[in-house]
């Protein structure tokens, strides 16, 4: 059962291992956005391996992206969700480009976290532009 914490970091998770290759960039900015993010302040650092551990056994499972997926919705109060999306996004955003797996697991979040679709391109825009490049 995941907790909060632990359903922001499969979140990020799910959208990193989309392309079946989680790039050094993606596991960095993860590691940024647990290290700087307010939402986890109270976080135990030292448990971040033992969590990304279990959210890769979950993703793992039979049925894994449904399983995580509901996992995550059910771990997330509602005011956390268009968190969830956002990192989901930076994560997505951090390596240059988006990959079209990234970009359905993207969705899949969207919609399992039942994130409205204008919300939803406000906040995908932002990670555009928080990761743009010369």
């Amino acid at each position: 059962m995941l907790d909060p914490h632990g359903a922001l970091i499969c979140t990020m998770m799910l959208v990193s291992a989309a392309d079946r290759d989680m790039a050094e960039t993606e596991l960095k900015i993860i590691g940024d956005i647990v290290g700087d993010l307010p939402i986890f302040r109270d976080f135990n650092q030292g448990e971040l391996s033992a969590v990304l551990n279990d959210c890769t056994d979950l993703i793992g499972r039979d049925n894994g992206l449904d399983e995580t997926l509901q996992a995550i919705k059910e771990a997330l109060p509602a005011k956390l969700r268009e968190t969830a999306y956002a990192i989901a996004c930076d994560v997505a955003a951090a390596d240059g480009e988006a990959s079209q797996e990234e970009l359905r697991v993207l969705e899949l979040i969207r919609h399992r976290l039942e994130i409205e679709q204008l919300i939803a391109a406000g906040i995908e825009r932002g990670a555009k532009a928080r990761f743009q490049t010369l």
